[in-house]
């Protein structure tokens, strides 16, 4: 056990406690289908389509499209079949269930279209919090989605340990907002129990 304040253990999800096996991307052919119909090509696309809560024709119309059947039903298919290829890595659910039996609050916190999030509330259940971009409705690193965390369970920023696998969202922005932050390497092997030792 650490002899460190932290209460709250916040976790990515992609590429920390789950990983897609084979990438579909169905929501980059969305974006690209938007670039032809005149939309104007935004780096900040992908994070507009992770902060809006809906389904692909949401965001359409959210900008003031319409999206074929054909398409849509194509876009679906798709998704579906990307879903299918989340897995949790193994260490996931048992890492989890350790931190909640010695006493920290378990968040979720990730940039992710709403489908994915959903899924992902399906094989993860035994946590304190969600906090998803679509319903905060910001994508890390922008302050934002650390400071719903906070507010939602009535915590101090030097409470939260955060861990995930990309150093800008998931390292620096919870630093940037006063939270601890470890990152993990689950290509090279790394496993939560390296990185989590002093908490289990």
């Amino acid at each position: 056990m650490s002899n460190t304040p932290i209460k709250v253990i916040a976790f990515d999800v992609f590429g920390t406690l789950a990983k897609i096996k084979q990438k579909i991307s169905p929501y980059k052919k969305f974006i690209q289908w938007l670039h032809t119909q005149g939309h104007t090509p935004q780096a900040s696309d992908a994070v507009m389509v992770m902060s809006i809560n809906g389904e692909f024709q949401d965001i359409a119309t959210h900008l003031g499209y319409h999206i074929p059947q054909a398409f849509l039903i194509e876009l679906h298919k798709d998704l579906q079949a990307e879903l299918a290829q989340i897995e949790l890595f193994t260490d996931s659910l048992p890492t989890l269930k350790r931190l909640r039996e010695n006493g920290y609050k378990i968040v979720l916190c990730s940039n992710s279209a709403t489908p994915y999030g959903m899924y992902i509330s399906s094989l993860i259940k035994e946590i304190d919090l969600y906090a998803w971009s679509y319903e905060v409705h910001a994508c890390k690193p922008d302050p934002k989605i650390y400071k719903y965390i906070i507010d939602q369970l009535n915590c101090q920023p030097n409470e939260v340990l955060f861990v995930g696998d990309t150093p800008l969202a998931d390292v620096q922005g919870p630093t940037n907002f006063g939270m601890s932050a470890k990152l993990i390497d689950r290509k090279n092997g790394q496993t939560l129990d390296d990185v989590l030792m002093d908490f289990l």
